[in-house]
């Protein structure tokens, strides 16, 4: 049966205790007195640190539970175990003790049963209690006025009892610091309510400061007048260390790893780690670590070469940022790294004295700044090194490093190694998907004479990663061009590897002469049948494939432009006058959600228009919305100049702002036009006896542009083509002829039947025309219309002839 807390006396009587241990809100034990150890024979280095419920032989009584759930002082029969196995009945009390932080502990006290309900050996033991105390214990009077102190109080004030008693905390130290506790003394004195308080300080006893944990309580009789207040002192530095320890592990891991950038993460280190863990802080790394390489083992002995990466420190380096950072042969440094082992060293110790020798500048930085202890650990991460990283005090005040000081050393640089090979992987990655992005980006703009084109792709500069943002120029039939900006929805290989796919496919589809929104279409079917699985018949993959795109072709002799979108931004068009507008598109579904139809847009351009094209990483950056966006690109183009190049400078430098957040592609054109200078037309009718007409015609039509060159083989293709297109479709039949930097031959008809080449047999009378024209011409195809086809060949023009030095 529980015996009752409160069970033979009040939980604030007096107590007879000759056991004292203090437990710490995590329920260790921090505090041990010698009657402690006699009471149950563990010496305080056993006792401290083990859980104060491992002392139980019996759980406590409910009621002694319910009081300290409550933080409630109790007092009550309890059995505890001692180091020998045996039961020790006692009479034990808790009190609660506010410790710093805003937590609670508790100060135990208990004597043996047998002895609890003697009066007078009780009265005995608790004067035992005070003076053998091993905690600084002082009594107060009502005033704040010393009246008692026990031996370790005495040594830490540096002065007896007699000296003392009567004088209050201030007339005897006269440190301001002292003053927090004099004035919780008074506090206590005045309100009876108890108060726990930290100082960093240095008493008269003690040759440096300590951290002390001081917690004031009221003495009171049984009507609760307070008549003094009881002082006891607690050298906490070793957990005010521990905790200062946890506090900077717990800042280092919210500030170091912020990016996936391998100096600064490194820099994150060294600005840490100062002035907590040295006074100077180097961190020096493989190059292989800043190139996102992969990092071969260091090998052991001889001399080793870092790149130094970060440093944080009041003095100048001896090595500045980006320098290389030499080590000589068996020096600490090179032995640190090569076998993965921290070291920590005096500077007067026999191995730095060696390594400062064999290098002056080192020993010239010694000299100037004075340090006298380090630490080197090295930067270790998934079993590979990574660099090192230097600890140094030059402070004469600060104590030389411990074990402790290592630990904690040690600690960080796992952490940050963690942090810096990850951002060397993100770097390889990067790296890695930026050469293939390049790759499949046009490597220069093609030669054409429809449009002037400048074109500039920049990565994100996020964690993101590079993603899929593209564009295009592609050369078609009739001297068109199609212009293509696209953007992949997400970032990384994945990304880019999406993008070269819908890159050849918009290229393998233009190459078919289909207008916009039938290419669209098509993409669309492509992006649906690859997210979905069905193109191989596989499980689909894991991450989404969608996309944006906006697909336009300019025709130079009619100087249209028809385009269409697939969810994409629309394009800003700059007229020759100056003004800037956007061309406002039925903007269709982007790619891959499959099934809805696309609208195609034809506009005529005045010759000399800019016709602007660009991702959605363009109008946000800046951290803009996209209408803000819209408003900033339409003011940077009305600043725009001849050069289309320096017109893409001008364009990024008013929309981005450093790295952008998001993948650029940005594409600009100038239009041009082919004019009657440049094409000739005939309407033909559909009777055979035209064609020698139409030959005489074509060879009268080169020799005004001077290329008689081409006579021959130019009056073949017409023949061929006109012939087939009054023998096999329908009238209306047109011959146009385009020179620009090809000769350009096209028949036009209102059929939609379009010829394919077949290999005739021996004495077939026919089917050798169209292997005539794809022999003799450059290249050759069909595209359809909205009233039949058009037939068409290209030759290139001949090189001009050099002008021949007159004799001299």
């Amino acid at each position: 049966m529980d015996t009752p807390a409160t069970s033979g006396r009040e939980p604030g009587a007096p107590f007879a205790a000759e056991a004292m241990a203090v437990v710490a809100p995590d329920g260790t034990l921090t505090g041990w007195s010698s009657g402690a150890q006699r009471l149950l024979g563990y010496s305080e280095a056993e006792a401290l640190g083990r859980p104060a419920a491992d002392l139980l032989a019996s759980p406590l009584p409910t009621a002694a539970r319910a009081r300290m759930a409550g933080q409630e002082p109790w007092a009550g029969s309890v059995a505890l175990r001692d180091r020998d196995g045996h039961e020790v009945d006692c009479r034990l009390r808790g009190r609660p003790l506010a410790l710093g932080g805003g937590g609670t502990g508790w100060l135990l006290e208990a004597v043996p049963e047998q002895e609890g309900e003697d009066g007078r050996e009780g009265s005995r033991l608790l004067g035992w209690s005070f003076d053998q105390s091993p905690f600084a214990l002082a009594i107060y009077d009502a005033e704040g006025r010393f009246l008692r102190i026990n031996a370790p109080m005495a040594r830490q004030l540096g002065a007896s009892e007699a000296d003392i008693r009567g004088r209050r905390i201030t007339e005897h130290m006269t440190d301001p610091r002292f003053a927090g506790p004099e004035e919780a003394v008074d506090r206590v004195a005045a309100t009876g309510v108890p108060e726990c308080i930290e100082n960093y300080v240095r008493v008269p006893g003690e040759p440096h400061a300590h951290a002390w944990l001081v917690h004031a309580a009221p003495l009171k009789d049984a009507a609760g007048v307070v008549h003094g207040v009881q002082l006891a002192a607690l050298d906490f530095s070793e957990q005010s260390a521990a905790r200062e320890r946890l506090a900077l592990l717990n800042e280092a891991s919210t500030r170091i790893g912020s990016s996936l950038d391998v100096a600064r993460t490194a820099q994150e280190l060294a600005d840490v780690a100062v002035p907590d863990v040295g006074d100077f802080v180097s961190v020096d790394l493989l190059d292989a670590v800043l190139h996102g390489d992969e990092i071969a083992p260091v090998p052991v002995g001889g001399s080793l070469v870092l790149r130094r990466t970060a440093v944080s420190s009041t003095v100048p380096p001896a090595v500045a940022v980006g320098a290389p950072a030499a080590y000589p042969e068996h020096s600490p440094i090179e032995r640190c790294l090569a076998t993965g082992r921290a070291v920590m060293h005096r500077v007067t110790d026999p191995e730095i004295v060696r390594w400062l020798a064999q290098d002056p500048a080192r020993a010239d930085w010694v000299r100037r700044n004075h340090p006298h202890s380090l630490l080197a650990v090295p930067l270790r991460a998934r079993g590979v090194n990574l660099g090192i990283v230097l600890f140094t005090r030059t402070d004469p005040s600060s104590p030389p490093y411990t074990e402790d000081d290592l630990r904690i050393a040690e600690e960080l640089a796992v952490r940050a190694a963690v942090c810096i090979d990850n951002a060397r992987r993100y770097t390889r990655e990067r790296s890695t998907t930026l050469a293939l992005q390049h790759s499949l980006l046009p490597q220069g703009i093609p030669e054409q004479a429809a449009v002037e084109v400048a074109g500039r792709y920049l990565p994100a500069g996020s964690q993101a990663g590079v993603g899929g943002d593209w564009f295009d120029v592609i050369p078609l039939s009739g001297a068109r061009v199609a212009l293509v900006v696209g953007d992949v929805v997400g970032h990384g290989l994945h990304a880019s590897a999406a993008m070269g796919r819908l890159r050849t496919a918009v290229r393998t589809l233009a190459d078919v002469d289909l207008p916009p929104d039938e290419l669209l279409a098509h993409l669309d079917d492509l992006v649906v049948r690859v997210s979905t699985g069905l193109e191989t018949g596989a499980a689909p993959p894991t991450a989404g494939f969608g996309a944006t795109c906006l697909y336009a072709v300019y025709d130079p002799v009619s100087r249209k432009c028809s385009l269409a979108s697939a969810g994409h931004p629309w394009p800003a068009l700059v007229t020759p006058d100056g003004a800037v507008d956007f061309l406002e598109l039925p903007t269709g579904p982007p790619l891959g959600l499959g099934g809805l139809p696309f609208e195609c847009v034809e506009v005529e351009l005045p010759e000399g228009s800019l016709l602007t094209l660009y991702t959605d990483g363009l109008l946000e950056g800046r951290g803009r919305d996209v209408d803000i966006g819209l408003r900033a690109l339409r003011t940077a183009l009305a600043d725009t100049v001849p050069s289309l190049e320096t017109t893409c400078d001008i364009v990024l430098k008013a929309m981005i702002d450093g790295r952008p957040p998001d993948d650029v592609a940005l594409l600009v054109a100038r239009t041009r036009a082919l004019d009657s200078r440049h094409v000739v037309q005939w309407d033909l009718p559909a009777d055979p006896a035209v064609v020698a007409e139409v030959r005489a015609r074509t060879t009268a039509q080169l020799h005004a542009w001077g290329l008689d060159e081409l006579a021959f083989v130019t009056e073949l293709v017409v023949s061929e083509l006109v012939t087939n297109a009054i023998r096999h479709a329908t009238a209306p039949i047109q011959l146009r002829l385009i020179k620009d930097h090809t000769l350009i031959c096209e028949v036009s008809d209102a059929s939609s039947t379009a010829p394919h080449l077949r290999r005739a047999r021996i004495f077939d009378e026919g089917g050798r025309g169209l292997l005539l024209v794809a022999q003799l011409t450059e290249r050759w195809g069909t595209r359809h219309t909205g009233t039949g086809k058009i037939i068409w060949a290209e030759q290139p023009l001949p090189a001009p002839q050099a002008t021949p030095e007159p004799a001299a």
